[in-house]
C-alpha cells in the first residue's frame, strides 16, 4: 500500500495507473478516523474496483466558526495501520493542508440551489460549499471511475452527486448503507467525543426515527404528524434537536405529503456532540 502526501506526486501515481485501460478506480474521501462504516466503503468498492484509492484529509473550509476542527479526531498511524491490514487498499492519500489551500487559494465551489440551505445547511451555513470544494479538488487530482460514500451524511451524498452531474465528471456514485452500532447510533469518528452517560442517550436518535418509518408503513400520509411524533420521542431524553424533516431523496426538497420513496432526516445534540441520522422509505402508495 503506497502512502502519498503531495499532489504532484498523486498525479503521477494515477497517470501510471491509468495507462492500463482495464483498470477502474475506486475513491473513499474520508476525514480518518477511520471506523467499521469506513471500511464497508472500501469492502464496497473492491468488489467493483481493482483500484482502491482514501483519502485522508480534515478539510478546514468545511468547518464553521467555533466548530470542532481543531479537535477533529486524528491518528493517521492508526488509520494507516489500519488500511494496510486489510489488504483492499492500494494508496492513501494524505494530502497536507497548506497544498490544498496555499495562501492565494481563491476557487470554491458550491450548489446554488436550495440543496445546501437545507437540513443541516441551516444550522452549518457555510458547511456544503466547503464540502463541494474539497472534492472536487479531490476528484480532479484522483480521476476515479467510482466514488463510494456513505448514507448516513445522506444530503452531502446527494449534493455530491449533483455537483458531479451538473460539472460533467464522468464517474459513478455508489451509496452505501449506514453501518452501525449493536444499540442501533449511526457510526461516525464524532462518536468518541460522547461521555459514558451521552453514549447511553444517542441511541435515541435511531428509535425516533423508526417511530417515523413505522408510521409510514402502517399508512400515514402527513408528514408534520409523523414528525411530531419523532420530536416527542427524542424529548423523552435531554437531547436537543437541531431538526427534523421528511424530504424528497433526490432534491431534499420537503413533501408535503408522503408518496414513494421519502428521506427522514434529524440532528440532534446529545451533550456537545451533534449527531446525524436518516432513513429512506418507500411507500406503498406512489401516487
Amino acid at each position: 500500500m503506497k502512502i502519498i502526501n503531495n499532489i504532484s506526486n498523486m498525479h503521477d501515481y494515477i497517470d501510471k495507473i491509468k495507462r492500463n485501460k482495464k483498470n477502474i478506480i475506486g475513491f473513499i474521501p474520508t476525514m480518518g478516523a477511520l471506523h467499521d462504516g469506513h471500511l464497508s466503503l472500501i469492502h464496497t468498492a473492491a468488489k467493483d474496483c481493482n483500484k482502491i484509492i482514501v483519502s485522508i484529509f480534515v478539510n478546514p473550509i468545511q468547518f464553521g466558526p467555533g466548530e470542532d476542527y481543531n479537535k477533529y479526531p486524528r491518528d493517521i498511524k492508526k488509520d494507516t495501520k489500519l488500511l494496510c491490514s486489510i489488504k483492499k487498499v492500494n494508496c492513501v492519500f494524505i494530502p497536507d493542508v497548506n497544498e490544498m489551500y496555499p495562501p492565494d487559494y481563491a476557487t470554491y465551489v458550491q450548489l446554488e440551489n436550495e440543496m445546501p440551505k437545507v437540513l443541516c445547511g441551516i444550522s452549518r451555513p457555510t458547511h456544503f460549499k466547503g464540502v463541494t470544494t474539497v472534492v472536487c479538488k479531490l476528484l480532479n487530482i484522483v480521476k476515479p471511475d467510482k466514488l463510494y460514500l456513505g448514507q448516513k451524511d445522506m444530503q452531502q451524498a446527494i449534493i455530491l452527486k449533483k455537483m458531479i452531474k451538473d460539472l460533467n465528471y464522468k464517474i459513478d456514485v455508489i451509496i452505501c448503507p449506514i453501518i452501525r452500532e449493536k444499540d442501533g447510533l449511526a457510526m461516525s469518528s464524532r462518536n468518541i467525543y460522547l461521555t459514558p452517560d451521552e453514549r447511553n442517550i444517542a441511541p435515541i436518535l435511531r428509535k425516533a426515527l423508526q417511530i417515523g418509518e413505522s408510521m409510514i408503513e402502517l399508512g400515514e400520509k402527513d408528514p408534520q404528524v409523523i414528525i411530531k411524533e419523532i420530536k416527542r420521542k427524542i424529548k423523552e431524553t435531554d437531547a436537543i434537536i437541531d431538526y427534523v424533516e421528511i424530504v424528497d431523496p433526490e432534491t431534499l426538497l420537503k413533501k408535503e405529503r408522503i408518496s414513494g420513496k421519502v428521506l427522514i432526516a434529524a440532528a440532534i445534540f446529545v451533550g456537545n456532540t451533534r449527531l446525524i441520522d436518516n432513513t429512506i422509505v418507500e411507500t406503498k402508495d406512489v401516487h
